[in-house]
């Protein structure tokens, strides 16, 4: 399988992490149990890696914002992060 994008977002609740999967209508994701602070890349990498995902060689995270109601930004902003990744070596995944 070639590279994936692994995306974590949060509306102010929990962050949550997940892997696009083109074609699929179900995604492997991850949610941390609290609310807050971004998760540290430490974080990012072991939720990555509990997916069976570990991120691609060079990649960096990106981060955008959105509104929660789409194109409405009276609304909360969605934090939205994204990051190139691929099968985790000697995984199963």
């Amino acid at each position: 399988m070639g590279m994936l994008t692994a995306q974590m977002s949060s509306d102010g609740g929990a962050w949550r992490l997940y892997v696009v999967l083109h074609g699929e209508t179900e995604w492997p994701t991850f949610q941390w149990e609290r609310t807050g602070p971004v998760p540290t890349g430490a974080e990012r990498r072991a939720a990555l890696a509990t997916l069976g995902y570990q991120v691609a060689p060079g990649a960096v995270w990106s981060w955008t914002e959105d509104s929660r109601d789409h194109g409405d930004d009276s609304t909360p902003v969605v934090l939205i992060a994204a990051i190139a990744v691929r099968d985790q070596i000697g995984g199963a995944a």
